[in-house]
């Protein structure tokens, strides 16, 4: 990997040593500079898991990505710092919890564990000590890290459930047949909508559609987005350069069988 390529992309320095302090700098500086967003799924392009893809297309590309590309991407370049990481499997709740795989976040093993997640859209800026009893204070609110059934832990957010991690450690390639379905399938929430959002220092920004939402500590203001406003929308909030902008439904990608109906 060009660790140097990389770091320019998030805007980081390299660190010293592999300690806290570094981990949450290029936590944060990730979420800052790398979109989470799922428009390969409507160009349409090839989801690949494999680290120089996704290298390719993050870091060269300048594009974003979602949970399986990002956290798969910097857990290879925490690795490439000295940093001890487990890929983690885990399941997302959204008024009941998702199968299992259907999210990767890491675990970063220092003088204690910490969760690592880059590829989760509105969640903590900050990593979250994975062994910690009490809540943890956040830019993005309260999180509570819970000991769960069968050994998994539970990650909620302003008491809200937000997702299950297992504990076993997974490799990337194991994640491959989830990111297909959530890819192809028209029961995914990622066909379902075209989704680009990024951390700003004093919020975020998102377009869903062609619908810009802004949001500047705690406010958000919306407004529509005609086809060449959209196209400018992306390049300026984004960094992402489109000669036109991804339709809903333009999946799945060449080569990719649809699931039936």
């Amino acid at each position: 990997m060009d660790v140097d390529a990389y770091l320019s992309r998030i805007g980081a320095d390299r660190p010293a040593a592999p300690t806290a302090d570094a981990l949450r700098d290029l936590h944060l500086a990730h979420l800052l500079a790398v979109p989470f967003e799922n428009l390969s799924v409507h160009l349409p392009e090839r989801i690949t898991l494999d680290e120089d893809a996704l290298f390719d297309k993050v870091v060269r590309g300048r594009r974003g990505g979602f949970c399986y590309e990002l956290n798969g991407l910097f857990a290879a370049l925490l690795r490439e710092l000295g940093f001890s990481v487990t890929l983690l499997a885990g399941r997302v709740f959204s008024g009941r919890w998702g199968a299992p795989f259907d999210h990767l976040a890491l675990r970063v093993d220092l003088e204690e564990p910490w969760l690592a997640d880059v590829g989760f859209g509105r969640f903590a800026r900050h990593p979250l000590r994975l062994t910690a009893c009490e809540p943890q204070t956040d830019p993005e609110g309260e999180f509570l890290v819970l000991d769960a059934a069968d050994g998994d832990i539970e990650v909620r957010h302003n008491g809200e459930p937000a997702y299950l991690v297992e504990q076993r450690p997974r490799a990337l390639a194991d994640f491959a047949p989830s990111c297909w379905w959530q890819a192809t399938s028209p029961d995914s929430h990622f066909t379902q909508n075209v989704l680009t959002s990024i951390f700003t220092p004093s919020g975020r920004v998102t377009l869903v559609g062609n619908t810009l939402i802004e949001t500047v500590d705690g406010k958000s203001a919306k407004r529509d987005l005609n086809p060449e406003e959209a196209l400018e929308a992306y390049r300026v909030h984004f960094g992402i350069t489109m000669n036109e902008a991804p339709a809903l439904g333009h999946f799945p990608a060449p080569g990719l069988r649809p699931f039936p109906n």
